[in-house]
């Protein structure tokens, strides 16, 4: 007999539990196998947790993408919670790399795609967290978009919605040939703006086919069982209709 994997009994056992607690689950199976927790955090989608900046006093959402081990990057102030010892306090484009934070450049498109999905949050959600995370590839950039709208207790509506956004950006526009400095700054500006606004409408239209999906497959089976169910005449009418067919199934058989 084959011997069974552990890793694979441990997510067999997560699909059979209640996905509400997830992390609780996840938690008690990392204590009993300490060896799986990165194949176990990397593999199993958590609710997203929220934690709050110290520097900057604002809120920022959890995940595998800003994490290095026990520590998560703030896309606030571009430092770890708790701090990495081995990182120093004010790191080169290299060293950032290293350490797991992106470069200059792509940490001034982060910050200005932070401010651009706080915007949207705020428009579309009417609260709840948002964050937005880069960092390099050896040919351009990649990042992930979160989102997280927790309904207020005490309502008729009650629930979250979280949704992890992963995205590569392949840099295909290099310079060619010599520009001054102002105009190189102006295209470069341009460039990581448009970028942002391409990477909002991906995020928009996969929000958007997300609820719609929702609704056609979960609240459109849930009318049709409704439905099914209500009875839309009344139920004096329905023992009438059943005793008539009774009176001439038993008019057949004579």
């Amino acid at each position: 007999m084959a011997a069974v994997d552990p890793f694979d009994s441990a997510l067999d056992l997560l699909r059979r539990l209640n996905p509400k607690h997830t992390s609780e689950h996840l938690n008690a199976l990392i204590a009993l196998a300490p060896d799986l927790t990165e194949d176990l955090l990397s593999s199993v989608d958590q609710p997203l947790a929220v934690r709050r900046c110290r520097q900057s006093g604002r809120d920022y959402l959890l995940c595998d993408y800003n994490r290095d081990g026990d520590s998560y990057r703030s896309p606030w102030s571009n430092e770890f919670d708790p701090p990495l010892q081995d990182t120093p306090a004010s790191a080169g484009e290299e060293q950032s790399n290293a350490a797991g934070l992106p470069s200059e450049k792509v940490r001034r498109m982060e910050i200005r795609a932070n401010e651009a999905f706080d915007l949207y949050r705020e428009l579309y959600y009417e609260g709840g967290v948002s964050s937005v995370y880069f960092w390099n590839l050896d040919d351009g950039f990649a990042g992930v978009v979160l989102l997280k709208k927790v309904a207020t207790p005490g309502t008729s509506s009650e629930g979250t919605w979280d949704s992890i956004h992963v995205f590569e950006a392949i840099d295909r526009a290099r310079f060619t040939q010599e520009h001054d400095e102002t105009d190189r700054d102006r295209a470069a500006a341009e460039s990581d703006e448009q970028q942002i606004a391409n990477i909002g409408k991906l995020v928009e239209d996969m929000e958007l086919k997300m609820r719609n999906l929702l609704q056609e497959v979960y609240f459109g089976k849930a009318k049709d069982v409704v439905g099914d169910l209500r009875s839309v005449g009344s139920l004096s009418e329905s023992a009438r209709d059943r005793e008539a067919q009774r009176d001439i199934i038993g008019s057949m058989k004579r």
